[in-house]
């Protein structure tokens, strides 16, 4: 954190030619109040001196006993850019400048800092639940977008009411009130009719849920933060929203995107196809994914993260797709550490059953197979990152190597020079994905039929390069690991198009009615 903070700092200072001083007021207008905490920074920055330098100066990075200095950047000559002679230079500063560096040395993350201590409580508490902050009735829904809420799950539409949701049967058919939040309630004064009735009954409605990783979760962190030549206040507008949806953007995302992306590309998912099918499946989604660097047993988190009610609700399409976590991970023996087939088998086979307690008859899950990761180092090795572009400095396989050493990698398998490393990656996400494919032929469920899918990343860059684009353009450029906007749209129409030609009962009926619902729904202002 404190490399990136410094290598912006002192981009902003070359870029426009500044004091860093300057570039640090630049910065610090640019980015909304509460979050300004690398303006205590400012004290300890040299424009000569690279960021690596710097933070190791400021003991904000160490090199802990026995283990390799991470640096980022090439190390500088030891003469012109010893530690201990900026620790000097740091000492030499006024007395106001000491204190600041010495309260900021002493926070050990940004949670410590008092004006954001509040809401990493409050993100603790999601991160640790997958459920909405703000949710007074207690039905896993809320009326409030971040911290789980209505970005990740339908919208409620009654926070004080429980038996008020998304995804529930109509009460008697909504004649009075919209129990399940779609929009569609009342009676035709022409026939005294329930609109729910005359438009949804037998329509097959059904919702969207997703169990996924930070993939699914779609992590993104929007370049222009990094980017000096494209920064300006516009650049950081997003940043609270960002910070208290977990760096996550799932009302973009490929299942359970429903917003049009003001990060790039545009917005295509599964849920937006289902509403577009069947007006009545309006707010249907739950995106219950997390951002993680390790294997994840979903099993456990379901019996508090899931909401669905057997008996009151509709059936739900569940897709299931940790496409990296079983073979990712930070660690030095990264083989070790990843997830074996035996114990995929186990984890998933626990997650059906629970399923199969819970969901209601009817539903369907689809069992995505792992990625190759491969892609990753293949297409984006030998380009320059965004915080690279400027000086033509750090290529991404630099950064790979920095968050490697760091012990923080996202994937240490895939993002790394050692090819040998990378194949057996592969070859061990490759028999995960057996593993899934096994279970969708001969498991079977009371409540659900089941399928499977490989992930489509081939069908994905063969679609993008026919419409002229780059396959690293199908990556996220900050973190050089994730699905981009754009793939993620992408893969939404080969699963649907896949979905119709195959399994076409998992999608349900298209809906006659929808012409009328949307045009009730205008005439009415939303109602």
């Amino acid at each position: 954190g404190c490399v990136l903070v410094v290598s912006v700092i002192e981009q902003l200072a070359q870029w426009h030619n500044s004091t860093v001083k300057a570039a640090v007021e630049r910065l610090c207008d640019y980015i909304p109040g509460k979050y300004q905490i690398m303006c205590h920074m400012s004290c300890c920055i040299d424009r000569e001196m690279n960021a690596d330098v710097v933070c190791h100066s400021l003991r904000l990075c160490k090199q802990d006993p026995g283990q390799p200095l991470c640096h980022l950047y090439s190390p500088p000559k030891k003469e012109k850019h010893s530690s201990g002679l900026f620790h000097t230079f740091c000492l030499m500063l006024d007395k106001k400048s000491q204190v600041r560096s010495k309260s900021f040395m002493g926070f050990s993350s940004v949670c410590a800092f008092p004006l954001l201590a509040n809401l990493c409580e409050k993100i603790k508490y999601v991160l640790r639940n997958k459920l909405p902050f703000e949710d007074f009735d207690g039905d896993k829904f809320s009326t409030f977008p971040t911290l789980r809420g209505y970005h990740w799950r339908g919208r409620d539409c009654n926070d004080k009411n429980t038996t008020v949701y998304p995804g529930r049967r109509p009460d008697n058919w909504d004649a009075k009130s919209d129990s399940n939040c779609n929009g569609i309630w009342g009676v035709d004064p022409k026939d005294g009719i329930p609109y729910e009735e005359k438009f949804c009954k037998g329509a097959d409605s059904r919702g969207v849920v997703l169990l996924g990783d930070s993939a699914g979760a779609h992590f993104h962190i929007p370049p222009e933060w990094m980017t000096v030549t494209q920064m300006s206040a516009k650049s950081f507008a997003n940043l609270p929203m960002a910070f208290s949806d977990e760096f996550d953007w799932p009302q973009f995302s490929e299942i359970t995107g429903f917003l049009n992306s003001t990060i790039g590309g545009w917005t295509d998912s599964l849920y937006l196809r289902l509403r577009k099918r069947n007006r009545c499946n309006h707010r249907d989604l739950q995106n219950i994914s997390q951002n993680v660097y390790f294997p994840i047993n979903i099993a456990p988190y379901l019996s508090f993260s899931l909401a669905r009610n057997q008996l009151l609700d509709n059936p739900a399409i569940v897709i299931y797709a940790t496409i990296g976590n079983d073979v990712c991970n930070g660690e030095r023996d990264t083989l070790a550490h990843m997830t074996t087939p035996k114990e995929m088998l186990s984890n998933v086979v626990q997650a059906l059953r629970y399923l199969d307690s819970h969901l209601p008859n009817g539903s369907h899950v689809i069992l995505t197979g792992l990625v190759d990761g491969r892609f990753l180092w293949d297409n984006l090795h030998d380009r320059y990152h965004p915080l690279g572009q400027l000086n033509k400095d750090i290529t991404y396989s630099q950064l790979y190597s920095f968050l490697d050493c760091l012990q923080v990698s996202p994937c240490s398998g895939w993002l790394t020079p050692n090819e040998t490393l990378r194949n057996l990656t592969s070859e061990r996400a490759l028999q995960l994905s057996n593993v899934l494919k096994e279970i969708a032929r001969s498991e079977k469920f009371a409540n659900f039929d089941i399928f499977y899918m490989d992930f489509p990343l081939r069908q994905t860059a063969q679609e993008w390069r026919k419409m002229g684009g780059e396959p690293w353009q199908l990556i996220e450029p900050v973190d050089g690991f994730h699905p981009s906007q754009i793939a993620a749209a992408l893969g939404t129409g080969i699963t649907w198009r896949k979905a119709l030609h195959e399994w076409p009962q998992v999608l349900g009926k298209e809906n006659p009615f929808n012409d009328q619902i949307e045009a009730i729904f205008k005439d009415q202002g939303g109602h």
